[in-house]
């Protein structure tokens, strides 16, 4: 019962390990598919294993029996690991880019001239994005605009949210 323990403990620090510094098995297992080499993975299934074959010999199990409590658990506890790993990393990319701005509304921060480039902010995503703006005629800074294009990574092309009427 006391081996099956200590490979409990050191399935839980490896876990624990893993958890605060990081994957220590980062890049070691790449070549194979999926997620099932990562040291939560490997870490789940040793603890597990160790924790529940100590419970399964300490209720009286024969040793087969025994192996193969540990093994059920450390397998569930693996499968668990991984499924987890994936829906972590699974999440969609956040990484924001320019053509993400298109058909968004846009503070021109700095006057955009005649044939140059002025500055707007976007707010995309819970985040306020500065980009270099031109547009077909000059605005004036504090005008709401429409992004229209995108002319670089770093530029966008831009149109006045409405047009004034002329009176005559």
């Amino acid at each position: 019962m006391t081996v099956f323990l200590v490979i409990g403990l050191v399935g839980l620090a490896l876990l624990t390990v893993t958890l605060v510094f990081g994957d220590l098995f980062d890049g070691v297992f790449d070549a194979l598919a999926g997620d099932w080499f990562s040291g939560a993975v490997i870490g789940g299934f040793v603890s597990a294993f160790g924790f529940g074959a100590a419970l399964a010999e300490g209720s009286g199990a024969p040793s087969p029996a025994v192996i193969a409590i540990g093994v059920g658990a450390g397998a569930v506890f693996a499968w668990f690991g991984a499924w987890l790993t994936r829906f972590l990393k699974g999440g969609e990319d956040a990484t924001l880019k320019t053509d993400d701005v298109v058909g968004m509304d846009a503070t021109v921060v700095a006057a955009i001239p005649d044939g140059g480039f002025g500055t707007v902010t976007v707010r995309v995503a819970g985040q306020t994005v500065r980009y270099n703006a031109r547009a077909e005629a000059p605005i004036t800074s504090g005008t709401e605009v429409h992004v229209t294009g995108v002319l670089s990574p770093t530029a966008v092309s831009v149109a006045p949210l409405w047009t004034p009427l002329d009176p005559s």
